[in-house]
């Protein structure tokens, strides 16, 4: 095996625990360049998943994970510890994936009104029922409270753990499970049988 599969391989075999002990140590010395760089290593995967799903645009969510490190990387010096540093991003990526969405939406707003005029017809067959359905689960998403679609977008897209979400949010964990539970029954409700 070549040695620089290998060394791929060891640093890939790392766990997300090992890294984020590293990323910490990086930051407690004041070597923000450094935690910058493996922070986004390590979670920008994560991060753009969730910016995904926050936003349905793979070029927003790729701007908006720049914009989260770029951020993270400015509250650095702040930075206390007191949860993981991966709640921590996901926390910055909260707040500047909802100042987007609220952006866009009122954005979409205003354009809503120049194209009410002109409907458009969907194409027959499974194209047209997967947009419907994403449409709906998207309008669903919409009419949430910000606080409940944050937090089962953290939980479900995300992946997160109930006390990863309430770091995040700034809540403690069984407001967390409230909320991700009642955020699911609106959506059921709202989707209806799906």
């Amino acid at each position: 095996m070549a040695p620089g599969l290998a060394r791929a391989e060891m640093k890939e075999g790392r766990s997300h625990a090992e890294e984020a002990r590293d990323i910490e140590e990086l930051l407690a010395a004041g070597n923000h360049r450094e935690a910058l760089a493996r922070c986004a290593r390590v979670y920008a995967a994560p991060i753009g998943r969730l910016c995904m799903a926050f936003t349905g645009s793979q070029a927003d969510s790729e701007e908006l994970v720049q914009e989260t490190l770029l951020a993270a990387y400015d509250a650095f010096p702040t930075y206390r510890a007191e949860g993981s540093v991966r709640a921590f991003l996901f926390g910055i990526a909260r707040r500047i994936c909802g100042r987007f969405s609220e952006t866009q939406a009122r954005q979409k707003a205003r354009l809503r009104l120049v194209h009410d005029t002109s409907s458009g017809r969907a194409d027959a067959g499974e194209l047209a029922l997967e947009k419907e359905r994403a449409s709906r689960a998207r309008e669903a998403l919409a009419k949430l409270k910000p606080s409940e679609r944050e937090a089962l977008v953290l939980r479900y897209d995300a992946g997160l753990s109930f006390r990863e979400v309430a770091q995040a949010c700034g809540i403690d964990e069984a407001a967390a499970r409230k909320r991700v539970s009642r955020a699911l029954g609106k959506m059921r409700a709202e989707i209806g049988e799906e």
